[in-house]
């Protein structure tokens, strides 16, 4: 039966989710999307505690979805789920995989297009300037996750970190905060983080650190933001803002910021200026304080998929906030930790900076770096490498010692072969029953090494103390090899029906095969593409 005709509205969607965004801030990004009919909106009102996180874990991994009408919040709208499905993340840069985008990303690593700077009249970001603010959280729109939490908190702002207090460079990251005291803030700061290196710089010195935090930004600048931990591959001094300039294809628009010696984003929603006091340390939240204990109660979910602690933070003096009209409603991303939407944003660049790492080891040998949801942002990767001759056999393990090492809190690694689907947990774990030697092939590569204290098992070695970074001890990564040994592949050779030899619609209905492929669950859907 021929296909209806099209309408031309219907042709013009179809072409613009073909095609990627060439879009460079979010509002034109949420245009693309809208066009596509990718977005999901609603003008009913939302609130910022429980509601907005609620709504998005029941459509994890779905459309993004826009809230126009905010709870107490008449001049601001929330975006969550931006970057909750990966396939819209891979048309948004123009990817045409997964394993594209790794290969992509992990070039644009190391060819990063220089940002440019324009005048602060022209900076969507400086249209409405509030100087010396008396409450932040006025100007923010503060969430609770969970029901555990005591308080509302700041979690989706990107810190902008450039010049001489990057050694020449620009860092773009996380940090949670909670405007307990007005215009100033904790400012939480993962222990061996790029913005734990800049706070020692200056701690000793006993000087503030001057940046910007900015809201609703360039979608290729959340992307390098959640690039934590990957410094053997973005040390200090790198350029991440000049990497998200290549991942988009186009400059990111800087402007000196207002009241201090600071970039931000020109192109973004809101700007937070101000400072950073090492030594000017509070507790999270007001329980943990009058406790005085800290990492014991509870407070915002980790990536780990815990609930996180609360501890004594240094704190974000703001000085000014800059934003866009507020009569336009600028957005505030408020990224719900602990799903897709999180998880996308924390691990692809990881995957390339990982791929990167193993590439200039011994470069032609891996193949993919996946990590799937449950291996929990940084908390562990899947290496797929090709052993092409006999000196190529232990590569593998050299991977997975290295990413062990470089990446503070990775606690397994896994090499598979190329014949393996590394998006595939059921293949993962069929690889795990069938191909590993528990004598040989589990490795232990650092005990007593760094880690983070984002994992209840790690915390848990601080015995009675407090539990925080310094109290803690690393019992140490896991690598498992699970590659096929180089000159056994006769022997570990999977079987592959010849599903190229026919097709399903020339012996069933389109209703007899959509009745057949919806009870198909598992891992059945990569063993029937691959025809293993």
């Amino acid at each position: 039966m021929q296909q209806v005709a099209r309408s031309k509205e219907e042709r013009s969607g179809a072409n613009l989710a073909a095609m990627p965004n060439q879009a460079f801030d979010l509002r034109s990004t949420l245009e693309w999307l809208r066009a596509s009919g990718e977005l999901i909106e609603t003008d009913k009102e939302v609130d910022p505690d429980l509601q907005v996180t609620g709504l998005q874990k029941h459509m994890d991994g779905g459309c993004p979805v826009l809230f126009n009408n905010v709870k107490g919040k008449p001049n601001h709208r929330v975006i969550t789920n931006l970057f909750g499905d990966m396939a819209i993340i891979n048309r948004m840069f123009g990817w045409s995989d997964d394993a594209d985008r790794v290969r992509k990303l992990a070039h644009a690593l190391s060819h990063p297009i220089k940002p440019v700077e324009i005048a602060q009249s022209e900076a969507p970001c400086q249209e409405h300037v509030i100087e010396n603010p008396r409450d932040v959280n006025e100007w923010m729109v503060p969430i609770r996750h969970t029901t555990y939490e005591p308080e509302l908190t700041v979690g989706s702002g990107i810190r902008c970190v450039t010049g001489a207090q990057f050694d020449g460079g620009s860092d773009l990251g996380y940090n949670r905060m909670n405007f307990r005291w007005g215009n100033v803030g904790t400012f939480q700061i993962s222990p061996g983080s790029h913005m734990w290196q800049v706070v020692n710089k200056y701690y000793k010195a006993d000087q503030p650190v001057p940046i910007t935090v900015c809201f609703g930004v360039p979608p290729a600048c959340t992307l390098l933001a959640g690039a934590g931990f990957d410094y053997a591959i973005l040390p200090m001094g790198c350029d991440e803002i000049g990497i998200a300039s290549a991942v988009q294809g186009a400059p990111i628009r800087l402007v000196k910021a207002r009241t201090v010696d600071a970039m931000a984003l020109a192109d973004c929603e809101i700007v937070l200026e101000g400072y950073v006091n090492p030594r000017d340390r509070r507790f999270e939240t007001k329980e943990a304080e009058e406790a005085g204990v800290q990492g014991r109660y509870h407070f915002h979910p980790e990536w780990a998929g815990y609930m996180g602690k609360s501890y004594k933070a240094p704190t974000f003096h703001v000085t000014a906030i800059t934003m866009r009209k507020p009569a336009t409603k600028p957005i505030i991303f408020a990224l719900g930790v602990h799903m897709l939407d999180d998880h996308n944003i924390d691990t692809t660049v990881r995957e390339a900076a990982i791929y990167e790492l193993c590439n200039r080891l011994q470069p032609g040998i891996v193949q993919n770096v996946v990590i799937p949801y449950c291996m929990t942002d940084w908390g562990g990767c899947i290496i797929q490498v090709k052993k092409r001759h006999q000196i190529d056999e232990g590569w593998q393990r050299n991977f997975m010692a290295a990413a062990l090492s470089c990446s503070q809190g990775m606690r397994l690694a896994i090499a598979v072969s190329e014949d393996v689907d590394p998006y595939s947990m059921d293949d993962i774990m069929w690889c795990l029953t069938t191909r590993v030697n528990p004598r040989a092939d589990i490795l232990n590569p650092i005990p007593g090494g760094r880690g983070q204290t984002f994992m209840p098992a790690e915390r848990m070695t601080a015995g009675d103390r407090q539990w925080t970074a310094s109290n803690t001890q690393f019992e140490g990564g896991m690598g498992i090899d699970a590659t096929v040994p180089f000159g056994y592949e006769s022997d570990f050779l999977r079987p592959v029906y010849p599903i190229d030899k026919v097709r399903p619609e020339d012996f069933f209905t389109k209703e007899d095969i959509a009745n057949a492929k919806k009870r198909m669950q598992g891992w059945v859907h990569s063993l029937a593409r691959t025809g293993r």
